[in-house]
């Protein structure tokens, strides 16, 4: 049996070392007070979860005065609960944001688009500034509980650059096994979206299952045409093609409608150069970038109506199709569907550059690829190799 015989010059150095800090304990030095405070913001800015800050802000003056500096700021949602102090948020809270959240959006969803939209209106009373209409997420910063909105916890922060806000969940409501995933970038309005579903996953971990669905058929050649010859069948049965259409519809009213209500944010932080507006099942991004927010600061959201989000232009879409698409990390896509889209203005230029469906010179559709990361964005690779189909859309 080996043995190891401690080194007594290690042991001693470890029982001077742990003396020195009980020393250093009983006569109240605080080693953060060596670090300088760059250091510091290094260290806060990797929490950036503004809760997590709200309670270094208590730690000590010099906390308080550092945290506002954070550059990298993370918010997460927790719940909705109402500011009606009558109201317990414990016993009948859920029931009076549900309440709430009725509205004329929910209406329109509700009528147009056989409901798999669930109501957003919420997400105007979370991320609106105003005190007489704002629901409030729960901040436990402190040692009771307290209700803020987004808007009004990150006016405390001055030199903001990157800000992600997550959302307790996505906007569109779908059945279960069903892909539905989408990335919008907007700067005073939409300046591109790409959507990815699938009306089931099926997974091929099973020798049956994998039997049962055979290898995918061939991608065809590039280069399809505008008109819809080309559609397998199974893209119009069994309501196929109107489940494509309230998807691209709803994916666009959800983006839309998170991108209105950012922009008091934007307003208030003119530092901001990266923001995203996530959800917590992975549904739905919304990214701006530096470029983008100026923009939006500059040309402000203009309304669709009288609901809240912002107007979508003419738009046009490419979209690709396929009935059955085994991706490599094991999973079968039923009826993957990948669909681009930009403003009509947009297409017009990319046109006038040799970039038609018609048109023997490929576009440029990197920004489609970097929508989605694995193995989404293998499925959109994927797809693109297939024959695109091009759509128009009216502004609404």
């Amino acid at each position: 049996m080996l043995s190891v015989t401690p080194d007594p010059h290690e042991r001693w150095i470890g029982d001077g070392l742990a003396a020195s800090a009980a020393l250093e304990e009983e006569q109240g030095i605080d080693h953060f007070d060596r670090l300088p405070d760059s250091i510091l913001l290094v260290i806060f800015n990797h929490i950036s979860d503004v809760k997590a800050l709200g309670r270094c802000c208590v730690v000590s003056h010099r906390f308080h005065s550092l945290v506002p500096l954070v550059d990298n700021v993370f918010v997460r949602i927790d719940c909705v609960v109402s500011d009606d102090l009558s109201t317990s948020p414990s016993s009948s809270g859920s029931s009076a944001a549900a309440e709430k959240t009725r509205s004329v959006f929910s209406h329109f969803a509700r009528v147009f688009l056989g409901g798999i939209v669930r109501p957003i209106y919420a997400l105007g009373q979370i991320l609106s500034s105003s005190p007489s209409k704002r629901l409030s997420y729960v901040e436990s910063s402190f040692s009771e509980v307290s209700h803020y909105s987004p808007s009004q916890v990150l006016k405390s922060f001055k030199e903001i650059r990157r800000l992600r806000i997550q959302l307790p969940a996505g906007e569109l409501v779908v059945n279960d096994g069903v892909l539905l995933k989408w990335k919008a970038n907007f700067g005073s309005t939409i300046n591109s979206c790409v959507i990815l579903g699938a009306s089931s996953v099926i997974s091929l971990s099973s020798p049956s299952l994998s039997a049962q669905f055979g290898s995918p058929s061939p991608a065809p050649d590039l280069c399809g045409g505008e008109d819809n010859t080309g559609i397998p069948e199974s893209f119009y049965a069994n309501g196929g093609l109107k489940l494509r259409v309230v998807w691209t519809i709803s994916s666009l009213i959800a983006a839309s409608a998170r991108h209105y209500l950012l922009q008091p944010i934007v307003n208030d932080h003119e530092t901001l150069e990266f923001l995203d507006l996530i959800d917590a099942d992975g549904q739905g991004v919304l990214s701006m970038n530096r470029h983008q927010l100026q923009e939006l600061t500059v040309n402000p959201v203009c309304a669709s109506g009288s609901s809240q989000r912002t107007l979508m232009p003419a738009l046009s879409m490419r979209l690709w199709y396929e009935p059955l698409l085994e991706i490599p990390c094991g999973m079968m896509l039923k009826g993957a569907t990948l669909v681009a889209i930009q403003p009509s203005e947009e297409r017009s230029r990319e046109m006038m550059s040799g970039g038609s469906c018609t048109s023997d010179v490929a576009p440029d559709l990197s920004w489609v690829l970097n929508a989605f990361e694995e193995p989404y964005n293998i499925a959109a690779s994927m797809l693109m190799e297939r024959r695109s189909y091009c759509l128009e859309m009216n502004s609404f």
